[in-house]
């Protein structure tokens, strides 16, 4: 019908086509929207430290004078490694500092001919395999927070966001910066979260069921307006809509979308991108 011609014209008109091929090619995943839910979340800054349980201040057995330093920062080590050699100062026979852990070097507080006693430590070894994430919180935020909420911790610097569980909320405010600890602890066995790296937390204290929501990968912006791309006989269209409110992964849509469309949830940069290369006269776009 004429209708049904004016309305293929229009559809192609801002619609992007990919075969099944490209659509894996491009790691573009399709989804049903559906409803879903909001996650009210606090923002907190925070520092990754070393796991306080997974830590060994090695202390020489008798003090002494060094003779030999065997490790260094960012060494390796075993259980039962040598770290040092003393030499006794009572009985001038030479013994091991032995790591007590498996783990790295993260503290050297010695040279060789240097004086040791047995009041202060020599080295720190830590297992960085899990890494302490302490939080700063606010007075404000503290009524909210809880043991178990989900943190989704960022760094930036090409590091992927990692989630991980509030294991502990400090019972007491620090008078000078007046804010509470808040911790979780976060698997690393890659190495990739060093101590000392500041990071940023979302904790997740609420979330809300909604009619409609996507991920937020699925939002793209044209011409500044927030768009959707919705599968149809033409192709993916770009559907303007209306955003609601907005958790860490997901979206609340209040219009542009109804449930039951099959939408682009991941990869939706590329039909974008193949839009705006369409718009030019080449690619996928028509």
């Amino acid at each position: 019908t004429h209708a049904e011609d004016s309305h293929e014209e229009e559809g192609h008109e801002g619609a992007v086509e990919l075969s099944d091929e490209e659509l894996d090619e491009f790691g573009v995943e399709l989804a049903v929207a559906a409803p879903g839910r909001i996650a009210t979340t606090v923002e907190l800054p925070g520092e990754i430290l070393p796991n306080q349980n997974h830590l060994a201040h090695i202390v020489p057995r008798f003090p002494g004078i060094v003779r030999a330093v065997s490790k260094e920062i960012g060494d390796p080590v075993k259980e039962g490694d040598t770290l040092a050699t003393v030499e006794s100062s009572e009985s001038l026979s030479v013994y091991s500092v032995k790591a007590l852990l498996e783990g790295v070097v993260i503290a050297r507080h010695v040279a060789v001919g240097e004086s040791v006693t047995t009041a202060r430590d020599i080295f720190v070894v830590a297992d960085l395999g899990q890494v302490w994430v302490d939080f700063q919180a606010f007075q404000k935020h503290l009524p909210t927070l809880a043991s178990g909420q989900r943190v989704h911790i960022t760094a930036g610097h090409g590091l992927p966001e990692a989630e991980a569980v509030v294991s502990y909320i400090s019972p007491v405010v620090d008078e000078a910066t007046r804010t509470a600890t808040v911790r979780a602890v976060l698997p690393n066995q890659d190495g990739a979260w060093r101590p000392g790296l500041f990071v940023t937390g979302r904790v997740e204290t609420a979330s809300v069921e909604v009619p409609l929501a996507v991920p937020t990968t699925a939002i793209q912006t044209i011409g500044e307006v927030p768009v959707v791309f919705v599968k149809d006989e033409d192709g993916f269209e770009p559907h303007p809509v209306h955003v609601g409110r907005r958790g860490p992964h997901a979206v609340e849509i209040t219009d542009g979308l109804v449930p039951g469309d099959q939408y682009v949830a991941r990869g939706a940069f590329t039909l974008k991108a193949e839009l705006q290369r369409g718009e030019l006269g080449e690619g996928h776009g028509h």
